[in-house]
């Protein structure tokens, strides 16, 4: 994997329709030599571990605004599982942190919220993929 560049998945689970934060991190992701594939807006998780083995992606990167991050992300992790992938997640958003280690505990890789540095991104995704 040392000479492959790194496929990422970005994607919103669910109704949430605002990927600003998404595409920002699609162009990081990109610059910093990820190839990044644009899952887009409302997927189901069924859809994404569709999209996974299709494009054989490295890691998953969710964005999540809509609150229901303690019931979608377990969900899509389900849907990895049921496929028979063990793709990392990685989810960004708004997390509050008391819900970190429920996500921890459902399988979530990292969890990132606003402020997270460009390299702190970089090195998750990096980090993940190379487990």
């Amino acid at each position: 994997m040392s000479d492959e560049r790194i496929r990422v998945l970005l994607a919103k689970v669910g109704l949430d329709g605002h990927d600003r934060g998404l595409r920002v991190i699609a162009r990081i992701l990109r610059d910093g030599g990820c190839e990044v594939i644009y899952g887009g807006l409302r997927q189901t998780p069924q859809m994404i571990a569709a999209t996974v083995m299709q494009e054989d992606v490295d890691v998953v990167g969710l964005s999540m605004h809509n609150g229901a991050h303690l019931t979608l992300a377990p969900d899509v992790i389900a849907a990895l599982t049921e496929a028979g992938l063990d793709t990392p997640v990685i989810v960004g958003g708004i997390i509050p942190s008391h819900d970190l280690a429920a996500m921890k505990a459902a399988g979530i890789t990292s969890v990132f919220g606003p402020g997270a540095s460009n390299d702190e991104v970089l090195a998750a995704i990096t980090s993940a993929a190379r487990r």
